[in-house]
């Protein structure tokens, strides 16, 4: 049975080193203007100094670049993955194809993940990607469990599952939130990634607050309620699932590094025995509800059908 990757959005390089200590064995980071919805900023400076720390811990670094490039962003993928190569990263996570493009007329090695958050639902487009490049692909969050172990098992290429944090469930690349304001001639500074104090869409009806924040990108909002399926791992490990992901986005570094370590005990106690980790799934779940925010509730997201927004 092979033991999964724990695959982690830091929030700094302070913060690999923390998670390090936590168990994460890789970190997905970047920088808004070529990347989504990022737990923090990353510059290139950053990223060599974070593949070093990684890689002195026999970790690794991923970068994210699965923003949608319009003509004026072309010129700039090729400079910023040579750039990516030569620091030493361990494989770059796009939704556009040219960045595929690029990989191939720049002749770089870097390996490629193909993330395009919504339409990765079916193993014929993984293995369509892994045939141009690609040697995993990120599935999107709108999946049963038979679902997803049915693409793993068909998947030519590895396969990257989201199993705790917020989920995005709409996205504008205009700034929706900053227009709306100017258009009533009110200044309002929009909090992303440097605050935690986040702002939401209320709704009254069903009594849920949907997380927003804007950045390069545009207008990013999140699901009212946090998946966590830390209870619910075994099925994953044994279908062979090579990537569990932790998206710390909008949360505080404390929480996801505590987050980190119970999924890194869980993890470690199924490939024990499925017995120690039955003794112990509920425990650590109590652990995750104990430091969860009040206003982000549990669930498990689409794997049992239990989300509706």
């Amino acid at each position: 049975m092979k033991k999964p990757e724990l695959l982690v959005t830091p929030q700094s390089v302070a913060h690999i080193e923390q998670l390090i200590e936590a168990g994460a064995d890789a970190f997905l980071v970047g920088e808004q203007q070529f990347g989504l919805r990022l737990a923090g900023e990353f510059t290139i400076d950053d990223i060599e100094k974070s593949v070093i720390l990684a890689h002195a811990a026999n970790k690794k670094v991923y970068v994210a670049m699965n923003a949608l490039y319009h003509n004026n962003r072309v010129d700039l993928l090729r400079p910023y993955m040579e750039k990516l190569e030569s620091c030493g990263v361990d494989g770059i996570t796009y939704g556009d194809p040219a960045v595929v493009m690029v990989k191939r007329e720049a002749d770089l090695q870097v390996p490629l993940h193909w993330n395009t958050e919504m339409t990765a639902t079916n193993w014929f487009t993984a293995n369509y990607w892994g045939k141009r490049g690609a040697n995993r692909a990120v599935l999107a969050r709108e999946l049963s469990m038979d679902e997803v172990i049915e693409i793993k098992e068909n998947a030519e290429v590895a396969i990257e599952l989201q199993v705790h944090g917020m989920t995005c469930m709409f996205q504008s690349k205009r700034s929706l939130l900053g227009n709306y304001f100017l258009y009533q001639d009110k200044a309002m500074e929009i909090e992303n990634r440097t605050s935690q104090k986040n702002m939401f869409l209320h709704d009254k009806e069903r009594a849920n607050k949907y997380p927003i924040f804007e950045d390069a990108n545009g207008t990013h909002i999140f699901s009212p309620n946090d998946m966590c399926i830390i209870d619910e791992l075994g099925e994953l490990i044994d279908a062979g699932i090579d990537s569990f992901k932790i998206d710390g986005v909008l949360q505080e570094a404390p929480y996801v590094t505590k987050v980190t370590n119970l999924y890194r005990q869980a993890i470690d106690a199924y490939m024990e025995s499925s017995e120690v980790y039955d003794e112990m799934k509920n425990d650590l779940l109590a652990e995750v509800e104990e430091i969860q925010p009040e206003i982000r509730p549990l669930d498990t997201g689409f794997f049992f059908k239990e989300t509706v927004y």
